[in-house]
């Protein structure tokens, strides 16, 4: 029931990014037939109208189904699922607005890990009402590790990582310094313990990369590589997030000089090819890459993928860009 889009290699480059027009709410999104949140209530979602795909993802007994096996198949025999999701401009409004809301936290409560980007909550009220709503839909317990607002003007925004606690644990995290000042938002790195899987630890590295600065962005995450070598001494590493790795922000001629790139260290899990956007854009803009030995020995085969929540949920496009303009990546690791 849930919709991915596998893949298994590199794929070709870029592809023009057209601008697309997006609700500025989701509410505005859902408009007056789609779904009503039901008054004072951010859990209880209900469709009073609208067409049958509009009833399938109203939260009462279809969706709470729905939700339920999309995280039983992300947790069954202790595979250990690994996400990475841009939802664009997230913060109180959005999370409160019991549409959004509520498929959000479905959709984090089928990882084991979600890192979370443009999160715009410097007092952290969007995120407490976020982890709510997953730990009310999920029989596992969840919570959350976050760097400080990063950012060189007033726009700033957080790296969040939402992890399932009965599963992984956090061993560790540190702010990149950034000596060179080359990130807009430097990555905020988060070791964590995961036991159950063949891994037993892994880094992960986070990178949501200013647009016009992706290239040089993506390229000074090998310095951030290094870096990690040098604190902790491994090599286990996953670089996830929205890099802005396609169309007319990295070219098929940028490739050869980034290093990240260039370097058989690194394999890319989501290929060139991938359509990570909501909308109409084609764009691959959100990448996982790995590294280290014993990390892509862990890896389930084939199971890098895009989370294509538009059709799972049975949204038109209105309503899937009220959450985001960016689907979901992913990996599986394997269990012990």
């Amino acid at each position: 029931m849930v919709s991915l889009v596998h893949y298994q290699g590199d794929g070709d480059t870029g592809k023009d990014a057209p601008w697309i027009s997006k609700p500025r709410s989701c509410a505005e999104g859902w408009g007056t037939e789609g779904w009503h949140g039901v008054s004072g209530s951010r859990s209880a979602i209900r469709s009073v109208s609208g067409p049958p795909s509009h009833r399938l993802c109203a939260m009462g007994e279809p969706l709470v189904l729905l939700a339920a096996l999309w995280a039983l198949g992300a947790t069954g025999a202790a595979a250990l699922r690994i996400g990475a999701f841009n939802i664009q401009s997230f913060g109180d409004s959005k999370v409160l607005d019991p549409a959004c809301g509520g498929i959000i936290a479905q959709i984090l409560a089928g990882y084991d890990i979600t890192l979370v980007q443009e999160v715009r909550d410097p007092d952290l009220s969007a995120v407490s009402a976020l982890m709510e709503q997953i730990n009310s839909v999920s029989r596992h317990e969840y919570s959350f590790v976050s760097s400080e607002p990063l950012g060189r003007d007033q726009y700033k925004e957080m790296y969040l990582f939402v992890y399932r606690k009965d599963a992984v644990s956090v061993l560790d995290t540190y702010q990149y310094p950034d000596p060179g000042d080359v990130f807009s938002r430097e990555p905020f790195v988060v070791k964590f313990s995961v036991p159950g899987s063949a891994a037993r630890e892994l880094v992960l590295i986070p990178l949501h990369a200013a647009p016009h600065q992706a290239v040089a962005e993506i390229d000074a995450l090998y310095d951030v590589y290094l870096d990690v070598i040098d604190k902790w001494g491994m090599d286990d590493l996953l670089f996830l997030g929205d890099f802005n790795a396609d169309c007319n922000y990295v070219r098929a001629r940028d490739w050869p000089s980034v290093r990240l790139r260039s370097s058989e260290v690194f394999k890319w899990l989501i290929p060139d090819s991938a359509d990570t956007t909501v909308g109409n854009s084609d764009c691959a803009y959100d990448r996982i890459v790995v590294c280290g030995a014993r990390l892509r020995r862990s890896l389930k085969p084939q199971s890098a993928a895009v989370h294509d929540f538009q059709e799972e949920f049975g949204l038109d496009q209105a309503q899937a860009l009220a959450i985001s303009d960016h689907f979901p990546v992913e990996v599986t690791l394997k269990s012990r």
